[in-house]
């Protein structure tokens, strides 16, 4: 048995640098171990759309942004905590909570524009609805033969 505090092993920071490549390691310090819980997103195919479901908790809308940029959707979020703020009751012997940022970014296609992409954030959700759109038709393929 390792030593905890409040639930969590003293020694993960200890060994850190050695676990395996992590995509959501930028996200450490915003979040720290809890990282990969963040921004897990369901994504569901209907007849005429793709609908997103994005866990963001503890933001709130106005610290979410969407852009789209060369066929790629990316969700920015961001958060900042006053560290002037004053514990009026005590000290803190804890804090786990950080500022920082992070994002992730769906491919959704070069045909999609701005106003495609219906955009609703409640209850520390955000539900994306992208539509389906035909893709241009490319050029079909020849075969050349090799001697």
């Amino acid at each position: 048995m390792l030593p905890s505090i409040f639930g969590e092993n003293l020694f993960d920071d200890m060994f850190r640098d050695f676990a395996s490549f992590d995509p959501f390691s930028a996200s450490d310090a915003l979040y720290g171990k809890h990282a990969r819980a963040l921004m897990k997103t369901d994504i569901r195919e209907t007849d005429n759309s793709y609908e997103l479901d994005i866990d963001l908790p503890g933001f709130k809308k106005d610290e979410l942004q969407l852009h789209l940029q060369d066929g790629y959707l990316t969700v920015s979020a961001a958060k900042g905590l006053d560290k002037d703020e004053k514990d009026k009751e005590g000290h803190y012997i804890r804090r786990e909570r950080y500022a920082g940022h992070c994002s992730r970014s769906f491919y959704v296609g070069e045909n999609i524009t701005e106003e495609d992409v219906h955009a609703k954030f409640e209850d520390g959700i955000l539900r994306l609805s992208i539509p389906k759109k035909d893709a241009p038709k490319l050029p079909e393929r020849r075969v050349i033969a090799i001697e």
